[in-house]
């Protein structure tokens, strides 16, 4: 690991500021996302209903993004996302006030939960392209969109241990009310920031018309189109694992809240390690074989996971999937900034948060689907096979991929 240029991308102030905040704002998020569905589970012990919460908050994604992406490209992306971070914390004070007032039920959970799935189908794509904004020279992009993935399982490691305390301590309204303060972090980073004028570029002035050359330009490009096809796969099975993850905590383990916390801080340990592996890389040449490798270990975690009837056994298996997790998603997104156009990146990302995004909650609510009717194992098992597959069909594209997108950085440089 190259630790010399491990974090090269904090130099420029302004992503070191939106690092900062992003990490105390990320903290809170992970914390609001393990209380609700331990809350769910609780209210009603089925599955099913957990994966259909699930669904509701993510099924945005599936349809939003690429539309969200071409307004990114057009509009202020610092305004837009000090619009759909504000958005979140009312969202987050809605979740604390019914919880506190011992109003919340499951109908209410779904509708917030659709509402802040729509926000963040807006944030996403505009939060990824806004990184080539903050980090100015284009050497240290790959560095950012690493860091970036760091601080999301930094967020990810302290966020569950935190819920795990609060719940097994307190309630989940704590979660629900340090999410709403976390916010305040981000929208001061953002606030704090001072960015060179934007570059005007030609954009058509029908949205339809950018919304489709976005989708011509990602079909014609066929390592951008294979990566995203793989990045649904990848997003399926790992919805799969979180949509379960309380089910397998007290069916499996026979274990509380805090072993939920436990369990949730392993994937993001696992993830955490594989950022800050990719992050200490200095180019993207070589980074096809781990979109491969991190679609292979997420598939071997979640295999090895219905027979994990011991804590340890299932920490390592959580480690496993969060850290194949995210070299696939890091990689991916590393590639993907790379070689995108400059004028269609909004819409590029957009996709690529529909892949990411979208398809979580179809493997949410496929894995609950399941698991009620065939058992917790049976589900697990189709969502492993369901990766291992996808990273034998990259492996065997995969030189093939390495010479198009050498060719596309080569050209850019």
């Amino acid at each position: 690991m190259n630790f010399k240029s491990l974090g090269c991308s904090l130099r420029h102030r302004n992503f070191r500021l939106f690092f900062i905040g992003q990490t105390i704002s990320l903290t809170g998020s992970w914390m609001q996302q393990i209380a609700l569905s331990w809350v769910v589970y609780q209210m009603t012990g089925s599955s099913f209903l957990l994966g259909t919460v699930l669904f509701f908050g993510q099924i945005p994604f599936l349809f939003l993004p690429p539309f969200f992406g071409v307004l990114a490209d057009r509009w202020n992306k610092r305004h837009v996302l000090f619009m759909t971070q504000s958005l979140a914390m009312i969202q987050a004070i809605l979740l604390a006030g019914l919880s506190l007032a011992g109003a919340l039920t499951v109908r209410e959970i779904m509708a917030l939960s659709l509402a802040l799935g729509i926000t963040m189908a807006f944030d996403m794509p505009a939060r990824q392209a806004f990184l080539s904004e903050m980090v100015a020279e284009r050497n240290d992009l790959a560095n950012a969109i690493a860091m970036n993935a760091t601080m999301f399982n930094a967020a990810q490691i302290i966020g569950p241990a935190l819920a795990g305390i609060a719940l097994a301590y307190t309630s989940a309204s704590l979660c629900f009310s340090f999410n709403a303060l976390s916010f305040l972090a981000v929208l001061w980073s953002l606030a704090a920031m001072r960015l060179p004028p934007r570059n005007k570029r030609h954009i058509p002035d029908n949205i339809r018309t950018s919304l489709l050359q976005g989708i011509a330009y990602v079909r014609s490009s066929a390592p951008l189109r294979n990566i995203l096809l793989l990045l649904c796969v990848s997003s399926l099975t790992g919805g799969a694992a979180y949509a379960l993850l309380p089910e397998y905590t007290t069916r499996v383990l026979g274990g509380d809240a805090r072993i939920l916390g436990w369990l949730g801080a392993a994937r993001g340990l696992g993830a955490l390690f594989s950022a800050l592996f990719l992050a200490s890389r200095r180019s993207v040449i070589g980074l096809g074989k781990w979109i491969v490798g991190g679609s292979g270990i997420l598939g071997a975690g979640m295999f090895f996971l219905p027979f994990a009837s011991h804590f340890v056994f299932g920490f390592t298996s959580f480690f496993m999937i969060g850290f194949g997790l995210i070299v696939h998603f890091a990689s991916s997104n590393t590639i993907i900034q790379t070689i995108a156009n400059d004028e269609k990146r909004g819409c590029v990302m957009g996709f690529h948060a529909m892949a990411v995004a979208g398809f979580a909650p179809l493997g949410s609510l496929l894995s609950g689907t399941v698991s009620s009717n065939m058992g917790f194992r049976p589900a697990l098992l189709t969502m492993a096979c369901c990766s291992l597959m996808g990273s034998v069909a990259f492996l065997v594209y995969l030189p093939t991929f390495s010479k198009q997108v050498k060719a596309i950085y080569d050209e850019a440089l």
